[in-house]
């Protein structure tokens, strides 16, 4: 038996809209799949993408604060 959902799942998008080197968002570490499909999924697969997310972000975190330099990311300067 399937547990009634009260609340609709929110998109965990924060806004920043960049594809980092792995093809995942920058901002909510979702595929690009997994954003242009958002709507279209029940709420059971919207939270595995979700937790998918915050896996993620842990580990984009962990390899930042480790010192790892393959996720360089270049700030464009200004053009005039």
């Amino acid at each position: 038996m399937q547990q009634l959902e009260f609340f609709n799942i929110p998109s965990p998008c924060v806004g920043v809209c960049q594809s980092g080197p792995r093809g995942y968002c920058l901002g909510c570490f979702r595929s690009r799949e997994e954003r242009q499909h958002w709507n279209d999924v029940d709420d059971g697969t919207k939270r595995i993408i979700v937790k998918a997310c915050n896996r993620r972000k842990k580990a984009f975190d962990a390899r930042k604060k480790a010192g790892s330099k393959s996720e360089t990311h270049f700030q464009q300067g200004d053009l005039f």
